[in-house]
């Protein structure tokens, strides 16, 4: 029986690709967003993921037209940079709205069902910053964090119901993101700090590995019936997840600030 899988923020970037993935390894993919850019056998499903009653709508009609949803792959969201003391609460609060509380909407309108069937998989879209936070990309990056806390112990809730989750950890990514980033101009007493370290990011991420490698990654993850929670993507990051793990935070933290912060 061909898989029943639902991408969230799949119109694009890394979403485009995680659905055409799927769909290639036979799944029957649906993905949901703010547009619609057709992709030869992928359904559309036009909402927003903070709107809880649209997302769950949009689930509500994925099972009336098949039964079962096997596997939702959690993607939509985007990021903010600048000093946190110079971030509106508005910018920050809409950051963590749609990258945890979008992702939440999801899981939650899915849990029930896969309870229901028997089990299933769910996917969520963290990063390497969750991990080791970015100054200038601070509320990315505690968005991030609460992703990978929420996947732990939504894992251990779930796993009675045959249920599994794990996080996702990219790290730099070709994609839209880069050109999606929403960018605090002010400088105030940062004296360019601010606009190097971005500059280096999205450097970085311009030279990073392609949306549809990623994807490849990301769809071989939620093919799985389990794995580790946490799974970081690409060689450089799983090394610097496992350094993550070893150095000491003091020591961890101030090779990031001399990358992202001088």
């Amino acid at each position: 029986m061909n898989k029943v899988a639902l991408v969230t923020g799949g119109s694009g970037g890394i979403g485009r690709c995680t659905a055409a993935a799927l769909r290639d390894a036979g799944c029957r993919v649906y993905e949901l967003s703010r547009r619609d850019i057709p992709q030869e056998g992928v359904a559309h499903l036009d909402a927003d993921v903070t709107d809880e009653g649209r997302v769950r709508a949009a689930v509500d009609g994925i099972l009336a037209r098949e039964g079962r949803i096997d596997i939702l792959v959690c993607n939509a969201g985007f990021g903010i940079s600048g000093a946190a003391e110079l971030t509106s609460s508005a910018d920050a609060h809409a950051q963590l709205e749609l990258n945890l509380f979008g992702m939440d909407n999801a899981c939650r309108a899915v849990i029930p069902a896969m309870r229901s069937q028997g089990g299933g998989r769910i996917v969520c879209m963290s990063s390497i910053a969750g991990i080791l936070p970015i100054p200038f990309q601070l509320w990315y990056s505690v968005s991030k964090a609460a992703i990978n806390a929420y996947v732990l112990a939504l894992q251990n809730e779930l796993r009675p119901f045959g249920i599994s989750v794990c996080a996702v950890m990219p790290g730099d990514i070709r994609s839209g993101f880069t050109a999606a980033r929403r960018k605090t101009a002010e400088e105030g007493p940062y004296g360019g700090r601010v606009e190097r370290s971005v500059r280096r990011m999205e450097r970085d991420e311009e030279n990073g590995m392609s949306a549809s490698r990623a994807a490849e990654y990301i769809a071989a993850m939620a093919l799985r019936r389990r794995s580790a929670p946490l799974k970081a993507l690409g060689a450089p990051y799983k090394a610097a997840a496992v350094a993550a793990k070893l150095l000491p935070r003091r020591l961890s933290n101030y090779i990031v600030g001399r990358m992202y912060a001088k």
